[in-house]
């Protein structure tokens, strides 16, 4: 099993664990940077060398730096409604897959806006609309075959979920729009013709009937296998795609024109070493055995779907399972370990799969991962090894015995990249209003300006003890305490304001959380 993070000494002081109704904490002073990420919910992280780039935010980090960097002039994230929902990189070339949501009669659903592109490591960007097709392209040749197809002309349901390049091809899973390709960065797009769901092969040398609900029609709203969500082209050039009908492959559709690529369909079905469900999110590959890992989820076209990961060696001809049940969203590699990001944790196996352990809850001074958070992704640098949470990042050099957590930072003395004359402060409090239902938990970061003693209390409206929450011996630097939103008994503490004392060498610091729940 994996060990728990390791107390440790940092700035020469001794750190003491404080537990907070389940919570604990390694006290010690943390970073304060100007330029932190833009959204402690990272939904997704591509690393190419020592350089890591983020979503949904696009941000950048170079060997760990304590400052993010922000481009000026990808207009539709900096400026604009667009969300990074994928990233692909290579040597100075970075693209971002956009989507936003948008608001429909039947409620608010995913859309693809297009994809931000720079082939200077960042500084300039480029930007090109989502690969949608015109209103008459109604058919398409396959094999020499025509067919009818649905156009796909609305953003709406066609965000790019995944991106794969190499040179000048780019592969984009466009959940409607299916999978689409440029083989001229991005200039022209093609629609990749997938195999119908009943299908298990699709080559130019035979016809095809589609599930157009009664017509022969190229249609996703009747084909779950035609909704890309996944894409990877492997070291063999051997490309992989991903739908909520299950995973595609090819060994020629890297180069092949687009009415002669040849497929290998492979679903959910009766045997035990298949999928353990249709709906693939992410597909890897191991950087030294070259096998393929990706993850399932139901598609609900079988009953004998599940969550969990799965593995090949052999292209798909048998597959190994592991974390059966567990919905994982993000697969990572790094120092030989195996990594999967899920819904109810991280896991890790230093075995090729043969063993997985839950990470204990991830600590670093003075701040951790909440136990409620959901890990999303997973990236690993030239030394380091990212994952993405719904409560911040968590990188590691050394596998789990030491982590640093990076979050969205104000810092107290005012200035931010929001606000250039924002005051200082001495104290805040994160997120205000807190609701404990919602939240789990509120932060205050505040100032220890002298060394010595310190002593955090809270108090209701007519200034009775709620709860003591920290008090140690303290160097000067930055700081947080956190509260549960229960009192000294354990009991939660009813609606209003709630009043903070923090009690430091030479300075006494008083700040309010309104509490609704």
């Amino acid at each position: 099993m994996l060990q728990s993070s390791r107390f440790f000494l940092c700035f020469l002081i001794l750190l003491v664990g404080i537990s907070i109704s389940g919570y604990t904490q390694i006290v010690g002073p943390v970073s304060s940077p100007v330029k932190s990420i833009e959204s402690n919910s990272v939904s997704n992280m591509e690393a190419f060398g020592d350089t890591l780039w983020i979503g949904p935010g696009l941000n950048r980090n170079i060997a760990n730096n304590a400052q993010w960097y922000y481009p000026q002039n990808a207009d539709s994230v900096v400026a604009g409604r667009g969300s990074v929902y994928s990233l692909a990189l290579a040597q100075d070339t970075i693209w971002a897959g956009l989507g936003y949501t948008a608001a429909t009669a039947d409620g608010d659903v995913q859309a693809g806006l297009g994809y931000h592109y720079s082939t200077d490591g960042g500084d300039q960007w480029q930007f090109i609309d989502n690969p949608n097709d015109e209103k008459d392209d109604s058919t398409f040749v396959y094999g020499g075959t025509t067919y009818s197809k649905l156009p796909v002309t609305a953003q709406q349901q066609s965000p790019p979920f995944e991106i794969a390049l190499r040179k000048e091809t780019i592969f984009s899973a466009n959940w409607a729009l299916g999978l689409v390709r440029s083989q001229n960065f991005g200039k022209t797009w093609n629609r990749i013709i997938l195999p119908p769901q009943q299908t298990d092969t699709l080559k130019p040398t035979s016809e095809y009937t589609f599930n157009g609900n009664g017509a022969n029609r190229y249609d996703p709203r009747f084909d779950q296998n035609l909704l890309g969500f996944a894409v990877l082209i492997d070291k063999a050039g051997t490309v992989w795609c991903g739908t909520a009908g299950g995973i595609n492959i090819s060994n020629n559709a890297l180069t092949a024109p687009a009415d002669s690529i040849r497929w290998h369909h492979l679903q959910v079905d009766e045997s035990d070493d298949g999928l353990l469900g249709n709906w693939i999110i992410t597909i890897k590959q191991h950087p030294t055995t070259g096998d393929i890992w990706m993850t399932n989820w139901p598609g609900g076209l079988s009953d004998k779907e599940t969550y969990g990961i799965v593995r090949t060696s052999d292209t798909g001809q048998t597959f190994d399972h592991y974390l059966e049940g567990e919905r994982i969203n993000d697969i990572g590699f790094f120092n030989g370990t195996i990594y999967a990001a899920g819904d109810n944790g991280l896991f890790r196996s230093s075995d090729n799969g043969a063993n997985w352990q839950k990470v204990p809850q991830i600590q670093s001074p003075n701040t951790f991962i909440k136990k409620s958070a959901v890990y999303y992704s997973l990236a690993t640098t030239t030394k380091r090894l990212w994952v993405g949470t719904s409560d911040g990042i968590a990188s590691t050099p050394n596998d789990g015995t030491s982590w640093q957590i990076t979050r969205v930072n104000f810092p107290l003395s005012g200035k931010n990249r929001y606000r250039q004359e924002a005051p200082s402060v001495d104290a805040y409090a994160y997120p205000n209003p807190f609701s404990p239902r919602r939240h789990q938990l509120v932060r205050i970061k505040y100032k220890v300006k002298k060394a010595g003693k310190v002593t955090i209390r809270l108090f209701d409206f007519g200034m009775n003890l709620i709860k003591k929450l920290d008090s140690g011996t303290y160097s000067p630097g930055t700081y947080e305490a956190v509260w549960d939103g229960t009192s000294t008994t354990d009991k939660q503490v009813a609606n209003g304001a709630v009043f903070y004392q923090i009690d430091t060498p030479g300075n006494t610091i008083r700040g309010k959380i309104l509490l609704i729940d």
